[in-house]
């Protein structure tokens, strides 16, 4: 097959996936995905979910043969296409050597690749692209809010229909957003690595909202949640807890992180700890009260600091040794040293896709749908 240059341009959006560019080009010419993807030697089978169906955070790699063709393809250099897609250069074994000439591609799943991928800002592609599309971006956990659009972009891993939650009515979400940019300089500025520490403060709120639903002075978990699914969560909770839950909670996850960042709480939690005078962390600790009422819920201190066994206890604990043990300043005891696994939540598509199997085999026996460890899933 003879390839030509592209007549039209396609530009490609920032963080793309690879296999996204391509359907977004084969959709300005006017052709199927798989049309188009005919133009490379494929090495392996596109990846599904366990159910049937192609997965959203595919993810195609090039050898440098493939690469040159796609940029004729979409009409720009390779250089651009470097910058943008974060796949571009990655290596596969299965691909065949550069001077092989062939264009070939091999299938890979997003989330291998670079990082977890999302459904992009459809209203964002098409600002910037002039068509209407799906879109399939890699995006962390922290950079999950559309905020011109107050959209919060959904896992594209997950089996499931939704692209991304209304958060319109939800301004303290976007605002976390905005905040963590700052949240997040002030942990390089503490030679903490902000991923670690937002993983932290992650798995702390995490904890607290599977133990949500016993808490019945909690009210603004609840009003988020029914306001993300539409309204009214209805006879579906068990299903929107584990789909909303990440960005119902982001307010608070922000909150926690720029908490452990503070140098003074800190020195709260080695002034409970006894300081000179070691003793058992109080259940009505200064550190949790404090936090408490950071998080506009002054009734949350006592729950926190019995919380035994959970990350932020386990956070507590490094600053108290770090204190007795090599000296240093508190401020520097947030640098986490990662989540023991125990204590991580899982990945809502893990938990989502528990559920959903649950659903379809009721008399399997029962499956954590919020617990539900991330080995159990597919």
């Amino acid at each position: 097959m003879t390839h030509y240059p592209g007549l039209l341009r396609t530009a490609p959006l920032k963080e793309e996936t690879t296999s996204s560019l391509i359907c977004r080009i084969a959709s300005r010419y006017g052709l199927e995905a798989r049309v188009l993807r005919s133009c490379w030697h494929w090495r392996n089978y596109q990846p599904g979910h366990d159910g049937g169906g192609a997965r959203a955070d595919a993810e195609v790699l090039l050898n440098a043969a493939g690469r040159q063709l796609l940029a004729g393809l979409c009409g720009v250099k390779e250089d651009v296409l470097a910058r943008a897609l974060p796949s571009w250069a990655r290596e596969d074994s299965k691909l065949p050597a550069e001077e092989d000439g062939v264009p070939a591609a091999a299938w890979r799943i997003g989330g291998a690749v670079a990082g977890p991928v999302v459904f992009g800002c459809r209203l964002c592609a098409a600002r910037r692209t002039g068509t209407a599309g799906r879109v399939m971006q890699y995006a962390p956990l922290w950079s999950r809010v559309c905020v011109r659009h107050a959209r919060w972009q959904l896992d594209a891993d997950a089996d499931q229909p939704l692209e991304y939650l209304d958060v319109r009515h939800l301004p303290e979400v976007v605002q976390a957003q905005r905040r963590w940019a700052g949240v997040a300089r002030r942990a390089v500025r503490a030679g903490a690595e902000p991923e670690r520490v937002f993983a932290l403060a992650h798995a702390v709120v995490a904890r607290w909202w599977e133990q949500a639903l016993h808490w019945e002075r909690e009210t603004i978990w609840p009003r988020r949640l029914h306001q993300v699914a539409g309204g009214d969560a209805g006879g579906d909770l068990e299903r929107w807890r584990i789909v909303g839950r990440d960005a119902v909670v982001f307010p608070e996850v922000v909150a926690v992180a720029d908490a452990l960042l503070d140098p003074a709480m800190a020195e709260l939690v080695w002034a409970d700890s006894g300081a000179g005078r070691p003793r058992a962390l109080p259940a009505d600790g200064v550190f949790c009260r404090r936090l408490g009422e950071r998080l506009g819920r002054g009734w949350l201190g006592p729950l926190a600091a019995t919380d035994h066994g959970g990350p932020l206890i386990a956070w507590m604990g490094s600053v108290i040794r770090l204190r007795r043990g090599a000296g240093g300043r508190p401020g520097t005891t947030t640098t986490p040293g990662g989540c023991a696994r125990n204590t991580r939540p899982p990945p809502w598509p893990d938990s989502c896709g528990c559920w959903a199997r649950r659903r379809r085999r009721p008399a399997r026996g029962r499956c954590g749908g919020l617990r539900c460890p991330p080995s159990s899933a597919g």
